[in-house]
Parts: structure tokens; sequence; C-alpha cells
């Protein structure tokens, strides 16, 4: 569908106008935002990405508003997935928590651009080639079934976050400490580039991987060039929001990978069928289209929703759910503990070890079922015998 350019050019100037808000009055001056916070903002992001939709709806007709809402809410959910990737880059990097906010805006700006560049690539592919339906829709099927793996056992086993770390750190040379979130310092008379610039180009590199499985799945709900650019956008726009929003209870998320694996199959589907209604290709039913039933973008917007939301009902009532967010808490509040310097006060050392046994505890009273299931038990006895030794140490006192 073709949009007048006033209407792309008010979209980008919004995109871009919130992007400068969000650094000049949240990342600029570096902070570790409250629950508060993250909650309050994340929902005011939400709020413009809905009044948008609304807008499309009210003036564009309901094909149009079906579509952004079906190509948000999937965008967003397969965000949530990227938050885990994300809290792998910033811990492996040992990114202080006040500077997460500056490399994650960044991060996601480079993001935007570059899937961009893959949405404009797909449009011209879609309108010149027919058969990338078919291709489109094998890659969410395969990604779908790769999916299906538990979503930790996939973030310990996927060698892709390995090749990005190791390759941005291959291009990248960089200081050896941070300062503070600036990306570039001076180190014996010269200027040199800190480590914030290679957690900035490990977000976006690893970005453009989920890109390759995201961007294909709007272009499967609508194949309007507008209507995917503005999703897009307008769900990497709360991402920093977001992380902070909900990296304290991805563990409760146990059943996602399952939700996400079956959204992106049955737009995988929707793909495949849309190509043999439209089909070209010679030795597909000697080039003529095939007569399919076609899943409609309402009915793929409703599906959508339904799984989300009984995705996330069983995965907040499963005790598992329950025993994984306890563990990660645990594992939180313990690198938080270990991690204190020898400036830290006593009265801050005293804080953190109280909450760290609390958290323990908690653990503790687990059925034994359950904490059979920790990941990796023997080193976190290891690092709790050693935090306890501290403390009896008189280091807290």
């Amino acid at each position: 569908m073709h949009h007048p350019a006033w209407v792309w050019d008010a979209s980008v100037a919004l995109i871009v106008a919130l992007l400068l808000f969000d650094y000049f009055f949240h990342v600029r001056k570096a902070h570790v935002p409250s629950l508060a916070e993250a909650a309050r903002w994340s929902a005011a992001y939400m709020a413009i990405a809905l009044v948008f939709g609304a807008a499309l709806l009210l003036w564009g007709g309901t094909q149009l508003g079906t579509e952004y809402f079906a190509a948000y809410v999937t965008e967003k959910a397969l965000s949530v997935d990227n938050v885990f990737v994300f809290l792998v880059i910033l811990s492996s990097f040992r990114v202080p928590r006040e500077d997460q906010q500056k490399a994650l805006l960044v991060g996601i700006v480079v993001a935007l651009v570059a899937r961009a560049a893959f949405i404009f690539v797909g449009a011209v592919l879609i309108e010149h080639f027919a058969w990338i339906f078919y291709l489109f829709g094998l890659v969410l099927l395969v990604t779908a079934g790769h999916m299906l793996a538990p979503a930790d056992e996939r973030h310990d086993t996927d060698q892709g976050e390995g090749v990005v770390l190791r390759l941005a750190r291959t291009l990248v040379p960089t200081t050896a400490t941070y300062d503070g979130d600036k990306l570039f310092t001076r180190q014996d008379g010269r200027r040199r580039m800190t480590p914030m610039v290679l957690v900035i180009v490990s977000l976006g590199l690893t970005d453009l991987l989920f890109a390759l499985d995201s961007i294909p799945a709007l272009f499967g709900l609508t194949q309007d060039t507008f209507i995917v650019f503005t999703a897009t956008a307008f769900s990497l726009l709360g991402l920093r929001q977001l992380y902070f929003l909900i990296e304290g209870l991805l563990e409760r998320l146990l059943y996602l990978s399952y939700g996400l694996a079956a959204i992106l199959g049955l737009i995988g589907v929707k793909l495949v069928l849309h190509a043999l209604h439209e089909n070209n290709v010679p030795f597909i039913n000697a080039g003529q289209p095939v007569n399919v039933v076609e899943i409609g973008t309402t009915q793929s917007l409703v599906a959508i929703i339904v799984i989300l939301v009984a995705t996330v009902l069983v995965s907040m009532l499963s005790a598992k759910g329950k025993a994984k967010l306890a563990v990660g808490r645990l594992r939180r509040v313990l690198a938080e503990y270990l991690e204190l310097d020898a400036d830290a006060t006593p009265a801050r050392r005293a804080e953190v070890y109280a909450r760290l046994v609390a958290a323990e505890a908690v653990v503790l009273a687990l059925p034994a079922e359950l904490r059979a299931l920790i990941h990796e038990r023997q080193s976190l006895r290891e690092m709790l015998a050693d935090a306890h030794a501290r403390s009896c140490s008189g280091r807290d006192r």
C-alpha cells in the first residue's frame, strides 16, 4: 500500500523525537532505573504505540490497523526473547548497572537502522519474487522448531552468541576498563575506545541475528512496508525499559519459548499458504496458483494474543517457574554481594548480605525435587560458601 510522503516523514520524526527524549531525559545521566520507573516508562511507550495503532485504525481503515497491531504484538513478544541475550552480553562484559542504559539505547538505535535496511530489502524481494514467501515460511518453521528447546538450554548451547562476542572483540580493540558510560577515553595521552563500544557492537550484531527471524514474521502478517517499519520501531523503542522491567521476571516465563515457537510456526504456515495461493514456481502445480485456504490477519492477531496469554498464565502458575524465579533472585543477589569492592561501607555489605540470606532461605525451602533441577548446583554452593566465609571473617562488621 502506498502512503503519502508526509505520513512517512511524520512517523520517522516521531520516532527520532522519542529516541532523543529517551537519551536526554533518561540515559544521559547514568543511573539504575527503579522498577517503578521502568514500569512507568514501559507503559508510556506501549501507550504511544497503541495510540499510533488507533490512529491507523481510525484514518487508515480496519485492515491497516489490524495489520499494525498484529505486527506490533508479534514483534513485542519476540523482543522479550532478545532480553535473554542482552542479559548474557551485559553480564559477559560486566557492564556496571548504572551504565547499562546507554549501552542498550545506542544498541537499539543501531538495531533500528539495520532493521530498516532489512525491511526495505525484504520489500523489494517480495515485490519482484513471489517465491520469497516460501523461503520466509521455511525460515520461520525452522526457527520455531529450534525454539521448542527450553529457553535456558537454547541460550546455554547456542553458539551464535559466542560467535558474535568473539567477532566483536576481534573487530573492536578497546581499553581494559570502563570510564563510566563513555564510548571514548584518553589513555597514555591517546584517545581510545572503551569496552562500552564493544558492548554496543555486540548488542547490534546480536539483534541482526534476531532480525533474520522477526522481519520475515512481520512480512508474514502484512506486506505493507510502512506497517512493518513502524511496528518494528515502536517495539524497539520500549525495549530498554522492558529490559529493566522484566529482567527479574524472565525466569518465571518458563514456557515463553514454546509460545514463541507456536507463533512463528503459525506465521510460517500462513506464509506457505499465501505462497501457494500466489504460486508461480514452475515445479509446483505446473506454475499455477494452488486453491488453498489462507489465514487472515484478524485470525492471526487473535491466535497470537491467545497463545501469549496462555503462555504467560501457565508460566506464572507453574511450581517450576516459581522455583526458577527464586533461584534466579539468589544468583543475582549473590553476584551483587561477591562483586562489592573494598570501598563498600559496612552498612552496604550488611544490607546486601541480609538479602542474600533471605533469598537463600527461600531456595532451601523449595521441595527437594525442584532444588534438584538447579543448574550448576555445585558452583552455586561454592559461591554461597565463599559469601558466608567473607561474612564470618568480619568484613561486613
